[in-house]
């Protein structure tokens, strides 16, 4: 059963950036602003191979991402589970979150896996499991 509810999903969805927060081996918790984009259940974040956050991922597979809106009442929710790092047929999702990022109309076209691989790009999926911390939402 889903835990997002459609008031979740359209939160999501008309938003673009959040706190996504790691567990780093043996040290507090790592919170960094990225962008991300809505794949149904899951958020995909990209990022780039070597960074903490990366890192975390691959060691510990967990990731939250903590998501406020820019109006009052500011409303927020944090959105937890299993994280994965992607490297097969991320094209699409890094061109969505390319899309999203710039504010275009359409996407752009898509890269290929090896285009994306010679810079180190990746897609963080973060499958979402648990909702918590919801304000000013009516989830």
């Amino acid at each position: 059963m889903s835990v997002l509810t459609p008031p979740l999903r359209e939160f999501l969805d008309s938003q673009i950036v959040g706190v996504m927060c790691t567990e780093p081996a043996g040290a507090h918790p790592l919170q960094s602003v990225v962008y991300y984009v809505r794949d149904d259940e899951r958020l995909l974040i990209s990022s780039v191979v070597g960074r903490h956050k990366v890192g975390d991922v691959e060691r510990g597979g967990w990731a939250s991402l903590c998501v406020m809106g820019n109006e009052r009442p500011f409303p927020s929710a944090t959105f937890s589970g299993r994280a994965e790092v992607l490297t097969e047929n991320i094209g699409p999702a890094t061109a969505a979150l390319a899309q999203r990022f710039v504010g275009s109309e359409e996407a752009p076209q898509p890269q290929t896996d090896e285009a994306l691989a010679s810079v180190g790009r990746i897609i963080v999926a973060i499958a979402i499991e648990r909702v918590a911390a919801v304000g000013h939402l009516d989830a």
